[in-house]
């Protein structure tokens, strides 16, 4: 489903006017779940149950820090059986939309119970699903909702949610042995806005970026200077192009700096399906492969 980027403040005028409540839900032959973002929609497939149709009111390549509702979001989210969010304040719109939909359902927070990073003005950083054992309290978080929603389907569920882990697991031990053939010292990356905190923490890499947390507003021309003397003073390698943002930012960066570009990260949003971050776990699985390969440039 793509969205149209707007350049700041889209949420101001997003038509919530013309999203109506539902007083009554149509019978439909399969249950649904509605997850905010391309991202959580992918572990929800993962987890769900046999029958549950899972969908993304934020779908791939899209940005869900400028995301404008629709009048068919609306109707999707008053017919869900469940509804999924990151929680942390990533979908600032989310509170407002369920209450103008009509859904009076259960709203499942993935990350409950992660103690996020915090960071200065930014506040609370909402991208815990970058670290890859934060994953697993998402895969938990979720996977208990659905048990609760279906427990006729509680072992089934309990067993997606095994395998799922394990999947994680295997990845995570994978991306720490990529990056260790890696000196720390030479681990810095700048990325267009400062979503991948949680995975340098988990990681050892130092993300530096322009832009805060959120994409809606444009970075000052002190930050921006800011981090072309950082690229040349510390000897950054690494500058990559996020797949939610404008590029001509980061092109700018390494025009000026005078580096390349490590190509394409995966921050907010998977690819499509077909592209290299199709599914969480290959987008994981790309990112760190990018900035390896970057490094070892």
């Amino acid at each position: 489903m793509p969205i149209t980027r707007r350049k700041t403040l889209a949420l101001a005028c997003a038509p919530w006017a013309t999203l109506q409540p539902i007083a009554a839900r149509a019978q439909t032959p399969t249950s649904r779940i509605v997850a905010s973002f391309s991202i959580l929609a992918d572990m929800a497939q993962e987890l769900a149950p046999a029958g549950v149709q899972v969908t993304a009111l934020v779908g791939p390549n899209a940005d869900a820090h400028v995301y404008e509702p629709s009048p068919a979001d609306g109707r999707r989210l008053a017919q869900a059986d469940l509804v999924v969010i990151n929680g942390l304040g990533f979908e600032g719109w989310i509170e407002r939309m369920i209450k103008v939909s009509g859904y009076r359902g259960r709203v499942a927070i993935a990350t409950q119970g992660i103690k996020p990073r915090q960071g200065g003005h930014h506040g609370t950083d909402p991208h815990a699903w970058q670290d890859l054992a934060m994953a697993r309290r998402y895969a938990v978080n979720i996977s208990a909702a659905f048990a609760q929603r279906w427990p006729e389907q509680r072992e089934a569920i309990a067993a997606r949610e095994a395998d799922y882990i394990a999947r994680i697991d295997r990845l995570d031990r994978q991306v720490r042995e990529q990056l260790a053939a890696v000196p720390r010292e030479k681990r810095r990356v700048i990325t267009s806005h400062d979503a991948f905190g949680y995975f340098g923490a988990a990681y050892g890499v130092d993300f530096m970026a322009p832009q805060g947390w959120a994409t809606h507003s444009e970075p000052s021309a002190a930050a921006v200077a800011r981090l072309i003397r950082q690229i040349r003073n510390q000897g950054v390698r690494a500058v990559f192009i996020e797949n939610i943002s404008d590029p001509r930012l980061i092109e700018r960066l390494a025009s000026e700096a005078g580096v390349r570009i490590g190509g394409t990260l995966y921050s907010d949003a998977l690819s499509a399906p077909d592209g290299p971050a199709g599914t969480y776990l290959r987008l994981m699985e790309h990112n760190a492969r990018s900035i390896v390969t970057a490094l070892q440039a």
